[in-house]
């Protein structure tokens, strides 16, 4: 039945959601740099760049220009029938910041989409290359790969298999390498230590033989709140692939470009993936854009053999590569991979001060400007708020009051803590980073007070 202040027909994407999951959710009419404006008239900083994904704010001309000028020249081409320049000039920018062994680039439309690309592309390799067993993936619990049926199997999610039961293709998972919760141990070390073993001890039992990819983001992205493995796990990750002959592939939807350098992996030149994955700051919002990485002597041994044939309609559309190419283009003339590190050191260390005056942050972790709080209901014990209480849904709410646009997304029932992310535009400035992480402490304060009130602090 229809809920009497719903419009009749149509009506907003979030009439599919949980009701309990949308309350008082604004209604955005413009945007200017990292603000975004409600109808009313009412600011609010971006703290997530819509999702994770505006990392040049709104409203950026030359990218918008770039759309308009290659719409008025090709508006689209397909790739299996024509080549167009907007697509070479857009991957030879990323393949020249990528770097040796990421030469080849596959555009698709999103993340969950090119992370598809990348698993499917491993497994055509393995077929052509006389390993036909190698249909196996292993990835990590918490994790998130996408929410296309398949991405949803690789995703370490404890709720998924409840709905999805039967449609989905299920990843073998292993514990994540959490920083502040170690499956194992007392330290970050130790818990990268026993998520390495249960790698290796997993594709033991399975088969290395069957075993065709291990799958992780370098940096967290909302599954794990921002979390960064220990070094040794990605030591010891890319030997036990190397060893096992198992792909190892860096999911970087969301870490490339934000984190201190174009991609996560190139900060570990010692343990490089053989595949990388990125999306949502190479179109910035502007356009729907997702990359796979991967060597050029793979691509252009498959090329010789069987070829990667799999395409999609908007593959490489032309205004969307035009978009990509204005969006790196800013990205590096502005110098702002580097800004990330000078901007996001700067909010880190108010983050690490905040924390120590709130009784309700027990973490601040992440690189660059990829950023995370955890709640905690006690920093003694590293206790979580009860289940009733969806922490980081409640600061939502109250950030919107303090000007603040906030994300909340419960993945596995906050059985692995709860956190907000911080991921501001690329473009935010140290007074605007000031501006947000006060207005952050604020809300924390007001949700505090709430809790203490409620007896539940």
């Amino acid at each position: 039945m229809t809920h009497p202040t719903w419009p009749t027909r149509g009506g907003p994407q979030d009439l599919f959601y949980a009701r309990s999951n949308t309350r008082g959710l604004p209604t955005i009419v413009r945007g200017e740099g990292i603000f975004v404006f409600d109808k009313e008239g009412n600011r609010y900083i971006d703290v997530v760049s819509g999702a994770f994904t505006a990392a040049l704010g709104q409203g950026n001309r030359r990218v918008l220009e770039a759309m308009v000028r290659q719409g008025e020249t090709l508006s689209y081409s397909y790739v299996r029938v024509a080549r167009h320049e907007p697509n070479l000039e857009l991957t030879r920018r990323i393949a020249d910041l990528a770097g040796p062994g990421f030469e080849r680039c596959h555009l698709t439309s999103g993340g969950s989409e090119a992370v598809e690309m990348g698993i499917k592309f491993l497994r055509q390799y393995a077929l052509a290359k006389g390993m036909p067993a190698k249909t196996r993936v292993i990835t990590l619990m918490p994790s998130y790969h996408g929410g296309t049926l398949a991405t949803l199997g690789w995703t370490g999610d404890e709720d998924i298999p409840a709905v999805w039961h039967g449609m989905t293709v299920p990843s073998a998972k292993i514990p994540a390498p959490l920083s502040y919760r170690p499956s194992a141990g007392v330290s970050a070390e130790d818990g990268a230590r026993a998520s390495a073993e249960a790698l290796e001890r997993t594709i033991l039992e399975i088969g290395p033989d069957r075993v065709l990819a291990f799958m992780f983001e370098p940096v967290g992205g909302q599954s794990t709140g921002a979390n960064v493995p220990h070094d040794l796990f990605f030591r010891e990750a890319h030997r036990i692939c190397r060893r096992h002959g198992v792909f190892l592939v860096y999911d970087e939807v969301m870490a490339a470009v934000r984190t201190g350098s174009f991609l996560a992996a190139q900060r570990r030149p010692d343990c490089r993936p053989d595949i990388v994955i990125t999306a949502k700051g190479i179109g910035a919002g502007y356009v729907p854009m997702g990359v796979m990485l991967a060597p050029a002597t793979m691509v252009d041994e498959l090329a010789g053999l069987t070829g990667f044939n799999l395409s999609h309609t908007y593959n490489a559309n032309p205004i969307a590569c035009a978009a990509g190419a204005a969006v790196v283009d800013e990205i590096v003339e502005r110098g702002l991979i580097a800004a990330a590190v000078t901007v996001g050191n700067h909010v880190r260390q108010r983050l690490e001060a905040l924390k120590e005056r709130s009784p309700i942050v027990g973490d601040v972790r992440g690189e660059g400007l990829l950023l995370a709080i955890e709640y905690v209901r006690d920093k003694r014990t590293k206790a979580t708020f009860p289940d009733a209480i969806y922490a980081s849904d409640r600061s939502r709410q109250i950030g919107l009051s303090h000007g603040l646009m906030l994300y909340a997304r419960r993945q596995n029932g906050g059985r692995f803590g709860e956190w907000s992310i911080v991921s501001p535009p690329l473009t935010i400035t140290l007074e605007q980073a000031d501006d947000l992480v006060d207005r952050l402490e604020r809300t924390l304060a007001d949700f505090t007070d709430e809790m203490v009130r409620e007896g539940v602090l």
